[in-house]
């Protein structure tokens, strides 16, 4: 098992210009006006999820909190920002002092969520709170559309192992996060080392075709790589002839060879030939994986056939086919004017929202969540409200404790993030596996809102 937190063991920059100017600008006109340390909540929610999705799930918390720890203005950033007059002077003075002392809940990582949902909740003084909207955007967005790929292939391969392997696939700093991801989500392991160094999960990988062709023959190839990693390892036998490559590599290998690697061509007719081709042999136990740009539909097609591990990539580390959850930071509540900017605690919050059309409405209040069960034990809905929680849903909250006072109180190995999706996933209606178009598996309710 992982039991590796989820802060890095590596040097961490500081993650404060992973930030929109208007920001930073909104901080300066903040301070000027004398708004700038008003008590406020901010929210993290999606009007929708992505078409056709039955639910999302949540990834990146622990990312989210090691950013928030780290968001800190060094000399260098602050001379960056007077020298090309990004703000003033005074707010330069004002981010040189910056650290987030507020706090935030939110759904722990690998629960899931629906529309509205108040995946996370920031509260704070406006100014601490609202320099944290990009960095915490761009985390959940990301982490939280490959955490639902991963999910739905996880889904899909049923009780067979998925590899990630996608580092190829999109930005190198992206690819440790995708891996990161996609175990959450359900993956067994990854193929980028970065992903293993930093976050734990475990690591696999032996040859490419280039291996094969460097080599006077294939068999040359398997002879090397067998005697480097023994007769356990995973042969590639799609480079030339499959079924002469399969000949060769249990002759290198013997009986005991551990897998063979299928990545082109029909995958279905072509695992049904190797496997039987392999019992022919002898080579009963050694497992079949196939590569070559699964996603989700292409991993259900093959339940049927003979195979033992998926390897993903591309579709995964782009959401399959949804790179985003569209999650958006939005002001919620706010200290009242009546008590001079209201940063004292007691101050009561005054709802706030934009009014506006074409589907970007939003509710002011602070939000809870509760999920009850149905008669059959399984959740009925995802129920969101403001105003004080029903006492029949105080033992079905959903977000928990995530920072206070600036400080994590979450922390947690990737392991039990990954455990608690399985756990959470496995009690919606059974029509949440469905890999069909459809509405969210719960529909959302709203209890107390305006």
């Amino acid at each position: 098992m992982n039991d590796t937190p989820t802060a890095l063991p590596v040097a961490v920059p500081s993650t404060a210009l992973f930030t929109d100017q208007y920001e930073l600008t909104m901080v300066q006109a903040a301070l000027r006006a004398g708004t700038a340390h008003r008590r406020s909540v901010f929210e993290v929610f999606t009007r929708r999820l992505p078409e056709g999705r039955r639910y999302g799930v949540v990834a990146g918390t622990g990312r989210v909190l090691d950013a928030v720890e780290n968001f800190r203005f060094e000399p260098a950033l602050l001379d960056w920002l007077r020298e090309r007059k990004v703000v003033d002077e005074a707010t330069v003075d004002w981010l040189a002092d910056y650290r987030f002392r507020g706090d935030i809940d939110g759904y722990p990582e690998g629960e899931v969520y629906f529309p509205g949902s108040p995946i996370m909740t920031v509260r704070g003084t406006f100014a601490e709170c609202v320099v944290l909207e990009t960095v915490i955007l761009s985390i959940l967005n990301h982490d939280s559309a490959v955490a639902a790929a991963a999910s739905r292939m996880a889904v899909a391969a049923g009780d067979r192992p998925l590899i990630e392997m996608g580092a190829r696939r999109t930005h190198e700093l992206a690819a440790v996060a995708a891996a990161r991801a996609a175990y959450v989500g359900g993956f067994s392991s990854t193929s980028d080392l970065a992903a293993g160094f930093r976050y734990g999960i475990p690591t696999v990988g032996t040859s490419a075709h280039a291996f094969t062709l460097l080599h006077d023959s294939e068999r040359e190839a398997f002879t090397a790589q067998v005697e480097s990693l023994g007769s356990g390892t995973t042969l590639l036998v799609d480079t030339y002839d499959v079924t002469e490559a399969v000949r060769t590599a249990v002759e290198v290998a013997g009986p005991g060879l551990g897998a063979v690697r299928i990545d082109s061509g029909d995958l279905l007719v072509v695992a049904h030939r190797v496997r039987r081709q392999l019992d022919e042999l002898g080579a009963t136990g050694t497992r079949i994986v196939v590569t070559s740009d699964l996603d989700e539909y292409a991993i259900a097609s093959l339940a049927a056939a003979p195979v033992d591990a998926y390897g993903v990539g591309t579709r995964l580390v782009t959401g399959s086919g949804h790179p985003t959850c569209s999650m958006v930071y939005k002001l919620v509540a706010r200290a009242g004017e009546e008590h001079g900017g209201g940063e004292e605690e007691g101050a009561p919050l005054v709802p706030v929202a934009k009014k506006s059309l074409g589907g970007k409405l939003s509710i002011g209040g602070r939000k809870w969540a509760a999920r009850p069960l149905d008669a059959h034990g399984a959740a009925e809905a995802e129920v969101v409200g403001t105003g004080p929680l029903p006492p029949e849903l105080a033992d079905r909250q959903v977000p928990v404790e995530l920072m206070r006072a600036g400080r994590a109180v979450a922390r947690e190995s990737l392991d039990a993030a990954r455990d608690r999706h399985r756990r959470v996933r496995e009690a919606l209606p059974l029509s949440a596996s469905q890999l069909s178009r459809g509405e969210p598996v719960l529909p959302t309710r709203y209890a107390g809102t305006a």
